[in-house]
């Protein structure tokens, strides 16, 4: 086989937090497999297309990964969507083989909601600085030491670390879940990312600690610059993801996941915005609004501290040749302790509970018990 040349791109240690302390993020990396040529581009295209029918498989790809990887898995019958959207489509989906363009833990908890299915991915060294810094014993440490709260981790996290939680958030949910946590009378231990869990605090007033991590992505905007650039576009909208720093959010006009931040391009009254999240929405943002603007917000200028220029390296490490070889030999599976899949499953499963009361209308408060209830 022709062995795919790549480029190693280094990260910096994230900023040490008040306390001094840092996520355990020491040595990020990534390989970045090359563009191919519009002629290796199609025939790679072709090839896949042809595999998927013959493996009897879907693939399912993030909205930071590579435009082609978006495109095609909606061509070809698949989704492109946040990590649970992309795990729930995979379960319910009748192909016995999931192609998941993204990070190792969405591939790990595809995995979980779909035991029985064969998951692959186009490259299984594609993780994330939020789940590389929340290592499961460190993690489990930090869950003795606040024996009474419960434990709410985001998606960003590996099947392990979703097995020592009581919940599973995504940044669609977790306003709403905490908030019924809080009237509930639950305290709360966060994990991973602290700006995330800082906002969330901020919005719900409940008691939260916090794990002290942050996406390398999202911690690289900077406010100062940020308003230099609005003063560039003054009519433009701010849309801004909540892992991004506190003074960054503070600028926004709107603040949510994915999916939120794609609803308010197609609703605010406006014809250009600023957006704060990996540039990889971009490719989705501009096909759906091909009416619209929109400008990168800065990760640059003097405050800047790392390279992630507003994209992932790792959802950069996906790309067209690794699902083909996925797909042709097998390679990129994706495997989950057996014993970890049952107590994996059972936070996520609360999550999708609780998100399916709230979008029916019905008492989702009511799944989350209360403290001292009988």
């Amino acid at each position: 086989m022709t062995t795919i040349p790549i480029k190693d791109v280094e990260y910096e240690q994230p900023v040490a937090g008040a306390d001094g302390v840092v996520c355990s993020t020491r040595h990020a990396w990534a390989r970045v497999p090359p563009e191919p040529s519009p002629a290796e581009r199609a025939a790679l295209k072709d090839q896949i297309r042809r595999l998927l029918k013959e493996k009897n498989a879907v693939m399912v790809s993030h909205y930071y990964v590579h435009p082609d990887l978006q495109d095609l898995a909606e061509e070809t019958g698949g989704i492109v969507s946040d990590s649970l959207e992309m795990a729930r489509f995979g379960r319910d989906h009748p192909a016995r083989t999931l192609v998941v363009s993204g990070v190792r833990f969405m591939g790990e908890t595809a995995k979980i909601l779909s035991p029985d299915k064969t998951v692959l991915m186009p490259d299984l060294d594609a993780t994330c600085s939020l789940d590389l810094g929340c290592p499961i014993d460190e993690f489990s440490a930090f869950c003795d030491a606040h024996p009474d709260r419960t434990v709410v981790v985001y998606a960003n996290t590996s099947a392990a670390v979703k097995a020592r939680a009581d919940w599973l958030v995504t940044s669609s949910c977790a306003l709403d879940i905490v908030r019924a946590l809080k009237d509930a009378g639950h305290k709360i231990l966060w994990a991973p990312d602290r700006h995330l869990g800082d906002y969330i605090r901020r919005e719900t007033g409940a008691d939260m600690v916090l794990w002290n991590g942050a996406c390398i992505v999202h911690d690289e905007f900077k406010a100062f610059e940020l308003e230099a650039l609005k003063k560039e576009h003054p009519n433009a909208k701010v849309l801004v993801h909540p892992e991004s720093p506190a003074d960054v959010i503070a600028l926004a006009d709107a603040v949510g996941s994915t999916s939120a931040i794609l609803k308010a391009a197609r609703t605010l009254d406006a014809r250009e915005f600023i957006v704060a999240t990996d540039n990889g929405m971009m490719h989705k943002l501009r096909s759906l609004n091909p009416d619209k603007v929109f400008y990168e917000a800065p990760t640059a200028g003097n405050s800047a501290t790392c390279k992630s220029c507003a994209h992932c390296p790792w959802m950069a490490m996906n790309g067209l040749a690794g699902v083909a070889h996925a797909l042709q030999t097998g390679a990129g599976a994706i495997t989950v302790d057996p014993a970890l899949i049952p107590r994996a499953r059972q936070p996520i499963d609360r999550m999708l509970a609780f998100t399916a009361a709230l979008h029916s209308g019905q008492p989702a408060g009511a799944l989350v018990p209360h403290i001292g209830a009988a």
